[in-house]
């Protein structure tokens, strides 16, 4: 039942036009954008030490694998608003089940996203990376999406229909920028980047520049991530079993 059920949640995420556009569609441009710029003049990132497309992609994959994952929230917050959600309990489908197919199918479309940057990403500008390094980076960001696609799904069991988008971006757009995913915090008050140490947008670039240089203590942002993951599962866990006493 659980895979049958990832498997129709996967399908309507890839049919949702809207979905589709802002995992995929607006990254790419970001892609564009800025590997246009720094992509073909061979720049170096002076804190990676990283070739300035490498570090682009990473932080573009990062940004498209949080919003693929983010971005389930609505369909738990639709699902919520016409009960659709109380019906899947009559099922052999169980609270543990509803969660879990909802966190693949979340980390599911962020793979996709993370691929296809990856991908357009070699095509376009063919960053000086080897095949290992580029495994290590895709496989750090996709594990370091658990937390975003967590968010995602608490989100959704709070959020009534009219809050849902003005929440969903202020928590995207502000982890966004923290994380250091549209410009560098070198750029902000040194305050900024130790704000920034708390979210785990931040610590989901580190991972996958770490990924891509094979060096450095991957330990602390897994342990971060890890952390962040254990703490919301548990919450949501709570919040799903009491909505569901409710009902």
């Amino acid at each position: 039942m659980s895979i049958a059920y990832v498997g129709l949640e996967s399908l309507r995420q890839i049919k949702n036009a809207r979905s589709m556009i802002f995992t995929l569609a607006v990254p790419l441009v970001m892609l564009v954008a800025f590997g246009g710029s720094f992509g073909g003049n061979g720049q170096v990132d002076a804190v990676t030490k990283l070739p300035w497309i490498v570090v682009t992609t990473i932080q573009v994959a990062a940004y498209g694998g949080m919003m693929a994952a983010l971005s389930l929230a609505f369909n738990i917050v639709t699902e919520r608003s016409i009960g659709w959600n109380r019906q899947l309990r009559l099922t052999p489908l169980s609270g543990t089940g509803y969660l879990v197919s909802k966190l693949v199918t979340s980390m599911l479309m962020a793979l996709v996203s993370i691929v296809v940057i990856f991908s357009v990403s070699g095509i376009l500008y063919h960053p000086e990376l080897g095949p290992a390094n580029w495994l290590m980076t895709g496989l750090a960001l996709w594990l370091g999406v658990i937390p975003f696609a967590l968010i995602g799904i608490l989100i959704g069991q709070f959020a009534k229909p009219e809050f849902a988008q003005p929440l969903f971006m202020a928590v995207f757009m502000g982890m966004a920028v923290l994380g250091g995913l549209w410009v560098p915090l070198q750029i902000f008050p040194a305050w900024v980047g130790n704000v920034a140490q708390i979210v785990p947008s931040y610590w989901l670039n580190r991972i996958g520049q770490m990924g891509a240089r094979q060096s450095g203590d991957v330990l602390e942002p897994a342990i971060v991530l890890l952390a962040w993951a254990l703490a919301l599962g548990v919450f949501i866990a709570w919040r799903y079993r009491r909505d569901a006493a409710r009902s």
